[in-house]
């Protein structure tokens, strides 16, 4: 008797591809979203800037306003829509 184990091999390789493929996407989010979060620090550094002479400036004021800049744009990365039209974008491309 004879088996037929085309359809198994076949779906087998689907299902390697379907995981390549949903892998590479994640990857392609993370970048987004981390390049969204570069293009967020670089406004609040900006915008954040405190040039007030009312407040003296400590020796460690640029140090921790960089690490708030850092944090707020991590957390707002993916918010604002930039990273999906990257995303979109460059998976097109593929």
């Amino acid at each position: 008797m004879q088996v037929d184990t085309s359809l198994a091999l076949m779906n087998t390789n689907y299902n390697k591809e379907f995981d390549a493929n949903a892998k590479n996407d994640a990857l392609l989010k993370e970048q987004t979203d981390k390049f969204e979060a570069f293009f967020i620090k670089q406004v609040l550094d900006i915008s954040m800037k405190n040039d007030s002479k009312l407040f003296p400036k400590d020796a460690g004021d640029k140090i921790y306003s960089s690490m708030y800049n850092d944090t707020m744009s991590t957390s707002l990365s993916g918010q604002f829509g930039f990273s999906e039209m990257i995303f979109k974008f460059l998976k097109e491309g593929r």
